[in-house]
């Protein structure tokens, strides 16, 4: 799978998680709330991957779908050529490439579906899909790979239970970046 789909299919893991540990009863009225609300807002739940910690439940639920999305396209064969780098460190245990994209990642999603309580600080979009300024893709992205990312982030958000209207709304957030990571 190529990088781009990779970091785009690790967001929508993380939204799939975040709508499954939402308090259903803010999705009564999908309209009226943002995104990152319908995901589960700013209530504090346990953080399963931080013992003794909290963090808001929108926040698990975008992580929890990028990093599914991760998986997914790892295991896309028509797009993980993008992550090669990512992939090499996986394969000797070396989690901080990942632990670093989950975290880049995971502030986007947040900050773009409407969070409040967090800022992206990674690189723009453009920079971060061209290997002549990020060392960690393989290539630009074209537009045929950046549709089969868009498929890879619907599947991780199958895998967490999301809505299919949530689903779509996580959908249509990575598509607004579509002329910023389609470089070719």
């Amino acid at each position: 799978m190529k990088r781009s789909a990779l970091i785009f299919l690790m967001a929508a893991s993380i939204l799939v998680m975040a709508a499954s540990s939402c308090d259903k009863n803010n999705d009564s009225n999908p309209t009226t709330l943002t995104l990152y609300d319908s995901l589960g807002g700013t209530s504090k739940i346990a953080d399963p991957a931080n013992p003794g910690q909290t963090i808001e439940a929108g926040r698990l639920g975008i992580r929890s779908v990028v990093d599914s999305a991760i998986f997914v396209i790892a295991a896309d064969d028509s797009i993980n050529h993008y992550f090669n780098v990512l992939l090499a460190e996986v394969a000797v245990n070396d989690l901080s490439g990942f632990q670093e994209l989950s975290k880049n990642l995971t502030d986007f999603f947040c900050v773009a579906t409407g969070a409040k309580n967090f800022q992206y600080t990674g690189l723009s979009m453009m920079d971060a899909h061209n290997p002549a300024i990020n060392s960690r893709i393989s290539e630009k992205v074209d537009a045929a790979d950046f549709g089969e990312f868009i498929n890879d982030l619907g599947i991780a958000a199958q895998q967490n239970a999301l809505p299919d209207y949530l689903t779509a709304r996580v959908a249509a957030v990575a598509g607004t970046v579509e002329g910023q990571v389609v470089q070719r």
